[in-house]
């Protein structure tokens, strides 16, 4: 299921204009009349463009940072700008010496994050943003659960990221918090918290969840009474507005969201698609890694040359759509 915020512009007027010039220099509201135009946002989005910053894997260009808003739900694009302010860009940049997925491996904090799988080293990380209230997220997470340590628990280690989506999900916040309480008490207490609430996923409302969670509590042997004096406790809160902010960091307006060793992958995902994707990961570190050996063990003077040729490895992915667990900016004529 999708989440879509429809608001048409009556007789699509917009579309009737042509795109303003680009000034020679960058300037914050040309840059939003320009983007308003292309990306077809409704005046009703609000738009707040940070201070350009110089790129780190793009030469000559600055990334910009573009921030929208619309009935309490928050979307974060990046633009590359020329820093004549000419050229704008949208996409990804890379650098050839580095992952593809460099950029999103620096905004990802595993540290103080409930984790199961491979120990330290692994060869892929596999980070999830989820949200308690979310049913493809249930789904997907306890497939995960039940697959992945039979299936690869030696060289995958995954990580759990709060990322509520509180607009659409009026529990989904609080149930994140004491989620936070349960790994105070233990990294085993979360987990099991993290399996228990999702199986009860349908019985939780807004008004019993507190309630819900002392039955938990009592069946899994947890302090019910820490957890309802932490989850009162502003600093757990601040943990959960931490994980949504990084999840902003790297554009995520959906759940669940997962990055493997870096790649996003957005939306549900069948466990036999995941699966193959792992595997390819699993395979390109370790081919990494003993290149890297090689390389090292080559004196500096007889190094070969480095345009070699390899074969690049795809996989079809299919995702199932949710309307519950994505946020979308609204545009007119519905266009995405």
């Amino acid at each position: 299921m999708k989440f879509f915020a429809t608001l048409l512009l009556a007789g699509f007027s917009l579309l009737g204009q042509n795109a303003p010039a680009a000034r020679s220099a960058l300037n914050k509201a040309t840059l939003e009349t320009y983007l308003r135009y292309s990306e077809l946002w409704i005046p009703q989005v609000t738009v707040k463009i940070d201070d350009a910053a110089p790129s780190a894997v793009l030469n000559g260009f600055s990334e910009v940072w573009v921030h929208l808003s619309y009935n309490g739900q928050t979307k974060d694009e990046l633009y590359y700008v020329s820093r004549d302010g000419k050229n704008v860009m949208k996409g990804s940049a890379f650098n050839i010496d580095q992952s593809p997925f460099q950029s999103n491996i620096n905004l990802l904090k595993e540290e103080q994050q409930p984790s199961f799988g491979a120990g330290a080293g692994a060869l892929v990380t596999l980070v999830v943003f989820g949200d308690f209230q979310c049913p493809v997220c249930q789904k997907e997470n306890l497939e995960l659960r039940k697959n992945l340590p039979a299936a690869f628990g030696d060289k995958v280690r995954v990580y759990f990221n709060d990322f509520p989506l509180k607009p659409i999900h009026p529990w989904a916040m609080k149930a994140s918090v004491y989620g936070r309480c349960a790994y105070r008490q233990s990294q085993e207490m979360f987990w099991t918290y993290h399996d228990w609430i999702f199986d009860k996923q349908k019985a939780i409302t807004l008004e019993n969840l507190d309630a819900k969670v002392q039955e938990f509590a009592t069946e899994n042997k947890a302090d019910g009474a820490k957890l309802t004096a932490c989850s009162a406790d502003k600093a757990a809160t601040d943990e959960v507005e931490r994980n949504i902010a990084m999840g902003h960091s790297l554009s995520v307006s959906a759940t669940p969201t997962l990055f493997v060793n870096g790649r996003k992958l957005e939306g549900a995902m069948d466990w036999n698609i995941l699966s193959q994707l792992l595997q390819i990961e699993i395979a390109h570190s370790e081919e990494a890694a003993k290149a890297a050996a090689v390389k090292a063990a080559v004196p500096a003077n007889q190094k070969p040359d480095q345009g070699s040729s390899g074969a690049a490895l795809t996989a079809g992915l299919t995702r199932a759509a949710d309307e519950c667990c994505v946020v979308e900016t609204p545009t007119a004529g519905g266009r995405r």
